[in-house]
């Protein structure tokens, strides 16, 4: 299960259990999106609150129909006790609920809630390979059906969002490949100025290592084009290694939706899951370098 952090403990065996299990994982959904769009109003963003407001709305919806399903099918709402194992993670804000708000868009905000819809369609997927009855791979199976419908929407709306962001963003989202390899240089400089104060020897490699990488990415990055963020976002990050290794993720994501060129495409899929893989390590070190 490749979208999973980890395959699900166990296997649904009836269609309450299911039920519980459905409910649960839209709540969390509803749940988690709301206290963003909180955070987001919080900061001053009402424009990226109300993306997410609706997105914990949709959950709220998801979550209804579960309930109605269950009522109609047996008789009662679904029972939370019913569940017999930890369920997998489903959901994963991707660090919105903690970074600067400057840095998120519509775009990325509806990218998250694809991969999450994702996971719960690899979710959903597992159980019906793994039902013990029809009656529960059937529902599985419309869970899964459900998921699929809702990631397609994501999808649209996404690609709207893009667009909207691009034109927004006017002549910034069409400067040159110049604008996305400097900010590759600057996260090599920062990196490579943290470390040189690095008191561990493996921390210290791990960050030159990246630092080179950063180098390289730039070297690539001037052979071909790639939209922009806006110079607010661009401005929020300059100083900040973190942050400008979350922009420069964001950056080859939606790169991914826009570019046609095949051999452009697989280059920047690659610079994707290299920045995703250096964003995670710098998420879970960087905090602990900064207070050695």
């Amino acid at each position: 299960m490749p979208l999973l952090k980890a395959e699900p403990a166990g296997s649904v065996r009836s269609l309450e259990e299911l039920f519980a299990i459905a409910s649960a994982m839209e709540h969390e959904a509803a749940a988690r999106y709301a206290e963003i769009a909180e955070r987001m109003r919080r900061e001053g963003n009402p424009a990226l609150a109300e993306v997410f407001e609706r997105l914990s709305a949709d959950e709220r919806g998801h979550l209804d129909n579960v309930v109605h399903w269950s009522q109609k099918t047996k008789g009662k709402h679904p029972d939370p006790a019913l569940i017999r194992w930890q369920l997998p993670e489903t959901f994963d804000d991707e660090g919105a609920a903690t970074i600067d708000p400057r840095l998120l868009s519509a775009y990325r905000a509806l990218s998250m809630a694809v991969r999450n819809e994702e996971r719960a369609f690899a979710f959903w997927t597992y159980v019906a390979a793994h039902a013990q009855s029809a009656e529960v791979r059937q529902a599985a199976e419309t869970m899964a059906h459900e998921e699929l419908e809702h990631v397609s929407t994501l999808r649209r709306e996404r690609r709207n969002a893009f667009h909207a962001q691009r034109e927004q963003a006017g002549s910034d989202a069409q400067q040159s490949e110049d604008d996305a390899a400097r900010l590759e240089s600057r996260l090599a400089d920062l990196l490579k100025s943290m470390a040189a104060q690095a008191t561990h020897p493996e921390e210290r490699v791990r960050l030159e290592n990246f630092a080179e990488e950063a180098r390289r990415h730039a070297e690539e990055l001037e052979r071909f084009s790639l939209p922009i963020p806006g110079p607010a976002a661009m401005r929020a990050a300059l100083d900040d290694p973190l942050a400008l290794a979350e922009l420069l993720t964001d950056l080859y994501l939606a790169a991914g939706d826009s570019l046609q060129d095949e051999k452009e495409l697989r280059q920047v899929q690659r610079l994707a899951g290299r920045a995703i893989a250096r964003l995670a390590w710098l998420r879970a070190d960087l905090p602990e370098l900064r207070r050695d």
